[in-house]
């Protein structure tokens, strides 16, 4: 499958976990996409713009019991919503702190301290992550030998982490590569929050607009049929 023909896929997709959004998340990335061009950002970063959530084309595998059936207004576990850190203590700053005691980790001595299984400044890439469309999309688009550089590649992994990125959790294991990647996160976050409305962009000037992104997916080696 191309990108192309996953956007094709996600045409009818509503992200049921997004207060601000009740649009087809194919209209909100694009909308992503073109306002971080018209700020005049690199090309690749509207690329970002463009995919950011992309990874949600997982919404078409599974079935009942994996929480996924295999429709746009179905059941969408493990698809959208705030992602945290896994193996140390949810931080109160996490959507819904009141229930974080009900996760078994949370009463697993090995789990639910401060720094848990990590060392302190280990470097957010040395953690593991609750499962979504972000870290989904993040290995995806790596095993597609991709050439989006690691700023990119930060804005696509830890867009949802919003305890880190908003919430100011997690500090305690950042690296210096870490603080100068919160700064992009935050100024793509702008971007992905902010220009979600109805105006603008319709699925007929989304067709309009493929022939540009589509230079955009070869040169960062994300055309053609790739591996999903």
């Amino acid at each position: 499958m191309s990108i192309r023909e996953a956007f094709v896929a996600l045409e009818g997709y509503v992200d049921s976990s997004d207060p601000d959004v009740d649009i087809p998340n194919i209209i909100h990335m694009f909308q992503t996409a073109e306002g971080i061009r018209k700020a005049g950002h690199p090309d690749w970063m509207q690329l970002v713009g463009l995919i950011h959530d992309m990874g949600k084309i997982m919404y078409l595998w599974g079935n009942d019991e994996d929480g996924q059936n295999g429709t746009a207004t179905g059941a969408q576990w493990a698809l959208g919503g705030d992602t945290w850190v896994l193996g140390a203590s949810i931080p109160n700053c996490t959507v819904f702190p009141e229930f974080n005691q009900l996760n078994p980790d949370m009463l697993d001595s090995r789990y639910n301290t401060e720094y848990g299984i990590y060392t302190p400044n280990c470097g957010l890439s040395s953690l593991k992550f609750a499962y979504g469309h972000d870290e989904y999309l993040y290995h995806m688009v790596q095993a597609n030998n991709t050439t989006i550089p690691r700023e990119g590649l930060a804005m696509i992994r830890f867009h949802s982490l919003y305890p880190w990125h908003t919430g100011g959790a997690y500090r305690h294991l950042m690296n210096d590569t870490d603080k100068e990647m919160l700064d992009w996160v935050l100024e793509f976050n702008k971007f992905d929050l902010y220009t979600k409305d109805r105006e603008g962009i319709d699925l007929e000037t989304v067709r309009s607009l493929w022939e540009y992104y589509e230079g955009l997916l070869e040169k960062y080696h994300l055309s053609g049929q790739l591996k999903w």
